[in-house]
């Protein structure tokens, strides 16, 4: 039986994750769960999987959690460092990694640091500290699984070749549900709107991120780590359908690309099977049905979130940490009706241009970063209401 830890088993890829669980019986023993706030669904699934520990970061919650599991023996905590504790155990054999934002990068190198395999949706572990974290994989000798359906197909798709003949990396996405709005109605994008996706189920930061196109430019920089090519090896083609998850180039012309219903469950199970491709109960793909396939370059002007990321990625250093931590900030703030959807690439912009750059940042550095930058946004946030 295999032990999986769960870091955010409340939000969308954690809900996922135990989904897929659920189509193996007795081949998966739960260890742990964590969720941000959400206490009452992660108390639900405590009594249905019955892990050794349960946390919930908000501290004031751990009282109503502790309510309800009075009568079970799985063991409460609370509070960011209990958080990283768990991620840092070495009683599991798999941590999947479904936290969201910047607050996912500590508990990755945590579980990295014990020795744990790392099935990875936060993306913004790698963004962050890609280089740090692909250190520590080789000194403590363990794997990390990407579950972003492009960076899974990428990772799919280069099974038993050499690295040294790929040509490019081609990430694929749906261009979100403005692919087609003209660029003047932008000002009038509603929340309501840019939470619509028109292929995928997921988090309303996510979500938020691919309505502006973000997603595809951190998925740029987390590639680069991942795969071990340059900025100028990794492309983006929009593609509607959502049907070819990322496609890789090889030197001599040929190309090699994941297909599948936009599904993450899909990628969830195949990290969490790995190396096996297990029967799965999910919709499959149906080629006669599907029709036709589209693709179509990204539009820069309408979506300078992209540039942002290149932008970053070629300066290196800080840039991406700014890049990453602004996002967060700007999304919630988005989200709350704080600013207009126009303004979430403006005050990234700003924000990578007002700060200090350094050329080789520690997780000290990091630490200072993101606060500075969560404190910059802010004062931008409070000018501009």
């Amino acid at each position: 039986m295999k032990s999986i830890g769960i870091l955010g088993s409340t939000g969308s890829i954690g809900v996922q994750t135990l989904q897929v669980i659920d189509t193996f019986p007795g081949e998966y023993k739960i260890k742990y769960l964590t969720a941000n706030q959400n206490v009452k669904q992660l108390a639900e699934q405590a009594l249905k999987y019955n892990p050794d520990t349960v946390c919930i970061v908000q501290e004031e919650l751990k009282d109503e959690l502790e309510s309800i599991l009075k009568n079970t023996n799985i063991s409460i905590s609370c509070g960011r460092k209990a958080l990283l504790e768990l991620a840092g155990r070495n009683d599991v054999e798999l941590v999947m990694n479904g936290l969201v934002g910047a607050a996912g990068m500590e508990p990755t190198i945590e579980a990295v640091k014990s020795g744990v395999d790392v099935a990875l949706s936060n993306k913004e572990s790698m963004v962050m500290a890609g280089g740090i974290i692909n250190d520590l994989l080789k000194t403590n000798s363990c794997n990390l699984f990407p579950v972003d359906s492009e960076h899974s197909a990428i990772w799919q798709c280069l099974k038993g070749e050499n690295n040294c003949e790929i040509k490019r990396l081609i990430l694929t996405g749906s261009g979100g549900p403005f692919r087609t709005k003209p660029k003047e109605t932008f000002s009038s994008i509603t929340l309501e709107q840019a939470l619509q996706h028109p292929n995928w189920d997921m988090g309303n930061k996510i979500t938020i991120d691919s309505a502006t196109m973000m997603n595809k430019g951190l998925e740029v920089i987390e590639a680069y780590w991942l795969f071990g090519v340059t900025s100028n090896q990794i492309d983006i083609i929009v593609h509607p359908e959502s049907i070819i998850h990322s496609m890789v180039e090889f030197v001599d012309g040929s190309v090699k690309a994941q297909l599948g219903v936009p599904d993450m469950k899909i990628p969830i199970q195949y990290a969490i099977t790995y190396p096996h491709h297990s029967p799965a109960q999910w919709e499959s793909l149906d080629l006669e049905k599907m029709g036709a396939l589209h693709f179509e370059k990204p539009d820069l002007d309408k979506f300078p979130c992209i540039r942002l990321a290149y932008e970053a990625l070629e300066k290196g250093g800080s840039s991406p940490i700014v890049l990453n931590v602004a996002n967060d900030n700007v999304v919630a703030a988005f989200l709350k009706g704080l600013i207009p959807f126009t303004q979430i690439p403006t005050l990234i912009e700003d924000t990578i241009n007002q700060h200090d750059w350094i050329n080789d940042p520690n997780l000290d550095d990091i630490s200072e970063l993101s606060g500075w930058t969560s404190q910059f946004i802010q004062e931008q946030i409070t000018t501009y209401a």
